[in-house]
């Protein structure tokens, strides 16, 4: 099976893949002199309370700020959205991370992104040799926002913490999904419209697909698009604004919301118009800076490198029609059962859905891996919007109709559940380890903390916390101490050899062999 990362070549089909003051405490301070006391009438002193008189009433209990008396407040009138957040985030948690511990990790991402992390968590550049020896991954990518996970991460040093920061932002989107929606339709149907976007098969596929920077996009575009329908428009555009810190290409989703916020804010809140349309211009420009100086000046070739996905001399804009068709199906039937395409707010999925399409890579344009998830809070609250609508509708019929889609749209997520990956959490298996983990973890344990290891897809995540590990076939003239290969297909069909072939110059023995992996040692 391909694993295409966000943008990074496929691990599955690389070839060699090419070539990261206050008083001392122990003094009590002196008690002050009291002050002589002013001339003037006497003061009177009241006796002392008589035995059995009445106490006196408990002072009051301290308030809390404000500001979480509200929030307390807001939580205790409508706890459905957040319970159903908590919920989704215990879910999504047991997946990606009972998936890890089963050693099922199907691409290099998590260990790329773990590198980066790690390097911000030092306090130094986020350096991704995975990619490269030295490579750095804002000349890859642009996604600063990451380092934000540095500081959990300098405390529990371990890919699973990207996996659970990563649960609980896709988790926490649910509620401005649920609450938007409940705003509008009321609280029953936002809660079959929360459930339905939390068991959406796009967010789905991207918890169990490693850890990917977009974890952070999809709670983003949330916020923003409730606070839009309730027209809170500067929240709207304060919420969009850190999508530039996100990955590059969402610089033109930020464009896209803030021209949304444009269209709706133009006749009741004209000034509020005129700044979505400058966040628009600053969402472009800033695309175009990352693309064309950001990531070239950390890019050791000077150049973006995915411009070549929209290489077309493999695969051109017409090709795959099907497969895209199918695509666009799968986001708008099941989601929306096609209502969202009366609301302007899927204009927002629209820069997403472009350059997938237009790509000539053929992972982009299937429903498979992590692209999806950014467009599933969208098509659900355009869904929302668009049945605020048609509920006024003088129809009886069609207001009758939009009633029941809400209820709908959840059963459907329900039914397609069994064949996504949550159905995993009823299955015995999914939370076991078996001797052939136990059996792998002994024999990468064998490679001291610090050393250098050359990698492919199986042991890297068991790796990148405590080694300098490489892709295999790509560590550009750098002789590692150790080789680790998951050979279980046998698609190496002599590893000492292979080793040879790739380090002419060194010599490398095989230090152990545990259930087709492979670990060998530069002597």
């Amino acid at each position: 099976m391909p694993s295409p990362d966000l943008g990074h070549p496929d691990p599955g089909r690389l070839p060699a893949p090419e070539p990261d003051r206050a008083p001392d405490p122990g003094t009590a301070p002196e008690p002050p002199v009291p002050a002589a006391a002013p001339a003037g009438p006497a003061v009177r002193v009241p006796a002392p309370r008589a035995a059995g008189a009445a106490a006196a009433p408990p002072a009051p209990p301290i308030p809390r700020p404000a500001r979480l008396r509200r929030v307390v407040a807001v939580v205790r009138r409508d706890p459905g959205p957040y319970l159903l957040s908590l919920g989704l985030f215990l879910a999504y948690t047991l997946v990606s991370v009972l998936r890890y511990r089963r050693m099922e990790t199907l691409s290099w991402d998590l260990g790329i992104f773990e590198q980066a992390i790690r390097g911000y968590a030092g306090l130094q550049a986020p350096i991704a040799d995975l990619k490269g020896p030295g490579t750095h991954i804002l000349g890859d990518h642009f996604s600063p926002v990451t380092a934000l996970i540095a500081p959990f991460y300098r405390v529990f040093p371990t890919p699973v913490t990207l996996l659970v920061v990563q649960a609980a932002l896709f988790a926490l989107a649910a509620i401005p999904v649920t609450r938007a929606a409940s705003r509008l339709l009321g609280r029953p149907r936002g809660l079959a419209l929360g459930l339905a976007f939390g068991l959406s098969w796009g967010v789905q596929r991207a918890v169990d697909f490693d850890f990917h920077e977009i974890c952070f996009a999809v709670p983003l575009i949330a916020f923003a698009l409730e606070a839009l329908l309730a027209s809170r428009y500067r929240a709207a555009l304060l919420w969009a604004l850190p999508l530039v810190l996100v990955k590059e290409d969402l610089g033109v989703t930020l464009a896209a919301v803030a021209t949304v916020v444009a269209l709706r804010a133009r006749r009741d809140d004209p000034r509020a118009a005129r700044w979505a349309l400058g966040t628009a211009l600053f969402g472009l420009a800033a695309a175009v800076l990352v693309f064309t100086v950001v990531i070239p000046a950390f890019n050791t070739a000077g150049d973006y490198d995915y411009w070549t996905k929209l290489d077309h001399s493999g695969n051109g804009p017409l090709d795959g029609l099907g497969t895209k068709f199918r695509t666009l199906l799968w986001v708008l039937v099941p989601t929306t059962a096609l209502l969202a395409l009366r609301s302007p707010l899927l204009l927002v999925a629209l820069p997403t859905l472009g350059w997938r399409m237009l790509s000539g890579d053929d992972h982009y344009w299937g429903t498979d891996w992590h692209y999806s998830a950014v467009l599933m809070p969208v098509v659900f609250l355009a869904l929302a919007d668009a049945l605020d609508r048609t509920r006024r509708s003088p129809r009886p019929l069609v207001r009758a109709a939009a009633l029941q889609v809400p209820a709908a749209v959840a059963a459907a997520a329900l039914a397609l559940t069994p064949s996504l990956p949550l159905a995993a959490l009823t299955e015995g298996r999914t939370y076991g380890k078996s001797e052939r983990v136990r059996d792998v973890e002994a024999l990468l344990a064998r490679i001291p903390d610090g050393a250098s290891v050359e990698a492919d897809v199986g042991p890297i995540a068991r790796l990148t916390s405590r080694c300098r590990v490489f892709w295999i076939g790509g560590t550009r003239g750098v002789v590692p101490d150790w080789i680790a290969v998951d050979n279980s297909s046998g698609w190496v069909p002599d590893p000492l050899e292979y080793a040879r072939q790739l380090h002419p110059e060194a010599r490398f023995e095989q230090a152990g062999a545990a259930h087709g992996y492979v670990l060998m040692r530069r002597v």
